[in-house]
């Protein structure tokens, strides 16, 4: 690369990184002030984020997907994603915990489903977003 070449993508790293960063050195204090007083508790957002940390796993969005649809015991659930009933285990635990599904037992049958309404509408909004194309 010859420095012609590499002083043109410096510049044009610099300029980059200097709409990354506000260059004013004015606080607008009733905007911080609003946005402060309305900002939910540490403790909420931390929840807020380990909620969608568990919708970071394919294996788990497919069998909220699935659960969408129907009521299913972990052998069916296994048999529609073609993986192992210890594998589907695993993965409704971490939906169980997060609170996103639920189960109840019938015999030596534990069913699950969905927790509530929510989980759904969780879902949609992402998926709706993924499909929303952004015109550039």
């Amino acid at each position: 690369m010859n420095n012609n070449s590499y002083n043109k993508k410096r510049v044009i790293n610099i300029k980059k990184k200097e709409l990354d960063t506000c260059s004013c050195n004015i606080i607008h204090k009733e905007i911080v002030h609003k946005v402060s007083e309305n900002m939910p508790q540490e403790e909420k957002l931390y929840d807020l984020a380990e909620l969608f940390k568990v919708f970071g796993d394919t294996t788990r969005i497919r069998i909220l997907y699935a659960l969408f649809a129907s009521e299913m015991c972990v052998c069916d659930i296994a048999a529609l994603l073609n993986m192992t009933q210890s594998a589907i285990s695993h993965q409704l635990r971490v939906l169980k915990q997060a609170r996103l599904v639920k189960y109840r037992k019938e015999g030596k049958v534990v069913y699950y489903s969905l927790d509530d309404d929510h989980v759904k509408n969780i879902f949609d909004e992402g998926f709706e977003h993924i499909q929303h194309t952004n015109p550039k």
